[in-house]
């Protein structure tokens, strides 16, 4: 698994972690404009995602360690 530790805003309703609201990248707060994509690995949940800087990003929940990992993609 490639990305950096980061957090993330999401929604949650009959479980955790639905989909990504809001993710911190370098240090700064970005808005998830649209889900590209979402899908699932033996790890957890994956979404790729276009944010409110209008780059490409993939966000990976690791359900074993409870963790959000992110990449530029």
């Amino acid at each position: 698994m490639i990305g950096l530790e980061t957090q993330v805003e999401c929604h949650s309703g009959s479980e955790y972690g639905e989909y990504p609201r809001e993710f911190i990248w370098q240090g700064q707060h970005l808005e998830v404009v649209e889900v590209l994509q979402r899908w699932r690995t033996p790890d957890g949940k994956r979404f790729r995602l276009l944010a409110a800087d209008r780059q490409v990003y993939e966000l990976t929940y690791v359900e074993l360690s409870q963790v959000w990992l992110v990449s530029s993609v």
